[in-house]
């Protein structure tokens, strides 16, 4: 669809956090256009056909604790254009050589139970959190501001537990390696070597969310949730132009408000020239951290794991022991491909028949790799495959890769094959892109940047472009002649959630 000559707000990219500002704008009552490079909506949030004819595999985005658990997509009617949440049985297993898993299912005491002398230990931990997981989800997810004063008890003991390493808070609460495996290979989602704080923040978050609302995943791909908010877009009267690349700002229609699902590279290129030498000085020093290397499988029956409990869960971590993995991610860090990289695996079609024909399964899987490999680690990730789950090769029908390079070409946003928009360690966690109190503003009248390298980071939940939107709501797009600092009081999460749909096969 031809865009038209003049609109409220442009949104340049078209993922989740660009769709979720263009609705919260049109929500508004304001007109909207989305532009998007590719042929195709979703940013990393998009599905095809990889290996063989029929076979639905996400390329980037597979499973949506924070989607699930999302303030913003909660307040949304996305059911209605056709997103609906499946539930495994259990979120995630984490195997062991010996056969065994410790295993993420949803209740907390459930969890406790398989974790041994460790489980008190465990509930102590977490149960506090899920009681709390509301109230922390809302503080947490979305820029430093008022309302984190509200609840000080709640969130300060949240708090206390994020802020440590994964590795210290893991070997400070349990004694055995199950619990602890358990916790740091959720913390290894942070990309961040697992002895550096905050690495914890994402164990704890991820496990809490696995708790509260689960580990689902989008019924017939990742591809369903941009495509419900697309929908409910257009139905707001928002325009969808696809195919088209911005790369200035001078290319836009004339708007108010310019929203930019981009990293802080891509804004240099696109509005360098408009941007003060000061600012476009600290855009520039913005760091991103290590690559991933993908790989999806169709393979002929289900994974032989093991470990038995790793065929109800939805996602699968493949690392072995905490120290094991520690050192795997610290070879990252240092320049160099691991030789047992830690493995995120998902298993979508054992849930979701839509995604494969009888007989035929979806393995999603990828690792860490440093920035801008181009190393081939389809080898290392089946052979961590096939150490939990022996005669998995013989199973292989068909694969598709991508190295961190190819990643990038992908999805422009994946500097050097960064898929959470830059390091999120304790300095760039609380200042995205830039030191600033107004994290999604930038010196330009009218020009925001809404992707995952403002606050609160990577996943899929639209709360980094809800977030910008409000900004241009009482920014740009307000009647008054003048904003400032005061603004930010008014953007609390949104409220009056509805009912997550879920189904459990």
């Amino acid at each position: 669809m031809a865009a038209r000559s003049g609109y409220d707000a442009v949104v340049v990219g078209s993922g989740p956090n660009g769709l979720a500002a263009a609705v919260t704008l049109a929500r508004a009552g304001h007109s909207v256009v989305v532009y998007e490079a590719k042929p195709t909506i979703g940013g990393g949030c998009r599905s095809a056909e990889l290996t063989l004819p029929g076979v639905t595999h996400d390329v980037c985005s597979a499973i949506h604790p924070m989607g699930a658990g999302s303030p913003f997509f909660r307040t949304l009617p996305l059911e209605r254009y056709g997103l609906e949440w499946i539930q495994p049985p259990a979120p995630l297993a984490h195997p062991f050589d010996d056969g065994t898993a410790a295993v993420l299912e949803r209740s907390v005491a459930a969890t406790a139970a398989g974790l041994g002398a460790d489980g008190p230990a465990y509930q102590r931990l977490m149960g506090p959190f899920v009681r709390d997981w509301e109230t922390i989800i809302r503080a947490f997810l979305g820029p430093i501001r008022p309302a984190l004063a509200f609840h000080p008890f709640a969130l300060s003991r949240f708090g206390l537990s994020a802020v440590r390493s994964a590795r210290g808070l893991a070997e400070a609460r349990f004694r055995d390696e199950p619990a602890r495996a358990l916790l740091a290979g959720i913390s290894a989602h942070a990309m961040l070597p697992l002895e550096q704080p905050p690495s914890a923040s994402f164990g704890v978050m991820l496990a809490l969310l696995g708790h509260a609302v689960g580990w689902p995943m989008a019924r017939g791909g990742s591809q369903a949730i941009v495509a419900a908010l697309a929908a409910y877009l257009r139905e707001l009267g928002g325009t969808i132009v696809t195919g088209t690349e911005i790369g200035s700002l001078s290319e836009l229609p004339p708007a108010r408000a310019v929203l930019c699902d981009v990293t802080p590279r891509q804004l240099l290129q696109m509005a360098g020239d408009r941007l003060p030498a000061g600012f476009a000085g600290r855009l520039g020093r913005f760091r991103y951290g290590p690559g991933v290397f993908k790989l999806d499988l169709a393979i002929n029956g289900p994974i032989p794991w093991a470990a038995t409990d790793c065929a109800r869960a939805g996602t699968v971590h493949l690392g072995g022991t905490l120290r094991e993995m520690a050192a795997g991610e610290r070879t990252v860090w240092r320049g160099e491909e691991p030789d047992r990289p830690y493995v995120l695996l998902a298993q979508q079609s054992l849930f979701d028949p839509t995604r494969a024909p009888d007989g035929t399964q979806t393995v999603w899987a990828y690792c860490h790799v440093p920035s801008g490999s181009t190393a081939d680690m389809t080898t290392r990730i089946e052979a961590q495959i096939e150490r939990f789950a022996p005669g998995f090769r013989d199973r292989i029908l068909a694969r598709h890769t991508m190295n961190a390079v190819e990643m990038q070409a992908y999805n422009p946003n994946y500097i050097g094959g960064d898929i959470s928009g830059g390091v999120s360690d304790f300095w760039q966690l609380f200042t995205r892109p830039t030191i600033s109190p107004i994290p999604y503003a930038t010196p330009v009248p009218g020009l925001y940047l809404c992707s995952s390298s403002t606050p609160p980071g990577a996943a899929v939940h639209g709360m980094c472009g809800y977030y910008a939107a409000q900004m241009a709501l009482h920014g740009a797009l307000s009647t008054r002649r003048t904003w400032g600092l005061g603004d930010l009081l008014p953007l609390a999460a949104p409220s009056e959630p509805a009912e997550v749909p879920s189904r459990v096969p």
